[in-house]
């Protein structure tokens, strides 16, 4: 298989992709206030619509769900209209975009939720972790446990969000589903510890993940809808001890939904792809639609993994941020920018609009 086929396009669900490259999630803390995109969003954004698909920041269905500060929402109607600026250039330039909906769970601080409140989580176990908050990093708060009760309302919030994400003009949605956040702390045993519905068994720690995912496919069609894991990431503290086993019920569940893609995080979040062992080959037997791989791809790796088809579509992260252009870049060889680690998160048009195309 040549290079070529990468930048091919790709048929994802009822949409042509231009080429086979995500531009993955990426955090940059530059909300304005009420929690709406920053006003150099749709420029940031549609910068990089040359991305076979773009998906965006990851966005709190809730002020509940706010993790770090500066981040985005999708639950309100400036935050809607925010979005729509957002895709509407996108669309201007040719590309998809997919919203990311957000819980943080327990990786948030009591400065960020509504009335100072503990952050929630499946049990009240405190996070090895740290957010960004007040300007700086500290350790997160101590959660209180989610009653059952409560959770029926969590799923509405992502339902909510997934309509509102349509109604912005995105072309679907992303369920964030790794990286220690809630759907993730429900599905990993290091972090829940309920014996009820929701805890103990393999079957009942998958329930929400999966609960929330069969409603946002109900409300916004499974065409629209995909979702992100990351089976083994260490990410914000969590732990598994049986990750396979967990991980191969959860996508056998979720390809019986027929979602449009599964979006795999192989190995420690932006770290190590080795970090521990797992059959990432087996879950995309599994699931039936379209895989992205993602974790430490560059140009080789993902060119070496489609000849071998373990995979679809290549998610890269970073390398967006300081590469606007990086899909055209990727195809001529040209060498890559690096971006100004002082501009990552939080700030304006500096470090976020100015990178220079080729």
């Amino acid at each position: 298989m040549t290079e070529k086929t990468l930048f091919e396009p790709y048929a994802l669900g009822h949409l042509t992709l231009a080429n086979r490259i995500v531009m993955a999630p990426l955090t940059r803390n530059r909300a304005g206030k009420g929690f709406v995109p920053s006003e150099f969003a749709p420029e940031y954004y549609g910068q990089r619509a040359s991305a076979g698909l773009l998906i965006s920041e990851a966005t709190q269905i809730s002020q509940q769900g706010q993790g770090y500060q500066d981040t985005p929402g999708i639950y309100s109607r400036a935050q809607i209209d925010g979005w729509r600026a957002v895709t509407d250039a996108v669309h201007a330039k040719g590309g998809r975009i997919f919203a990311q909906l957000w819980h943080v769970g327990r990786i948030s601080h009591v400065d960020l939720q509504p009335n100072g409140d503990a952050p929630v989580a499946p049990s009240a176990l405190r996070a090895g972790s740290k957010t960004f908050v007040n300007n700086s990093f500290v350790d997160v708060s101590e959660p209180r446990a989610l009653e059952l009760e409560e959770l029926p309302g969590i799923i509405n919030d992502f339902r909510q969000a997934a309509a509102n994400a349509i109604k912005a003009g995105f072309d679907g949605v992303e369920i964030h589903g790794a990286n220690g956040y809630l759907l993730d702390q429900f599905a990993k045993d290091g972090a829940n510890l309920r014996d009820d519905a929701y805890g103990g068994s393999i079957v009942n720690r998958a329930r929400l993940l999966l609960e929330v995912a069969s409603a946002v496919a109900s409300e916004i069609g499974p065409r629209c809808t995909g979702i992100r894991i990351s089976p083994v990431s260490p990410a914000n503290g969590i732990t598994s001890s049986d990750p396979q086993a967990q991980f191969d019920y959860i996508v056998d569940q979720l390809s019986a939904l027929d979602l449009v893609y599964l979006h795999v995080v192989e190995g420690a979040t932006g770290g190590p792809r080795d970090v521990a062992p797992f059959d990432y080959a087996g879950l995309r037997r599994r699931f039936k639609n379209t895989y992205i791989a993602n974790n430490g791809y560059d140009l080789a790796l993902a060119k070496q993994q489609l000849a071998e088809n373990k995979a679809d579509l290549f998610a890269f992260g970073r390398p967006f941020i300081a590469n606007p252009d990086l899909v055209e870049r990727l195809k001529t060889g040209a060498p890559l920018a690096e971006l100004d680690p002082n501009t990552l998160y939080g700030g304006g048009a500096a470090g976020y609009i100015d990178y220079p195309t080729l």
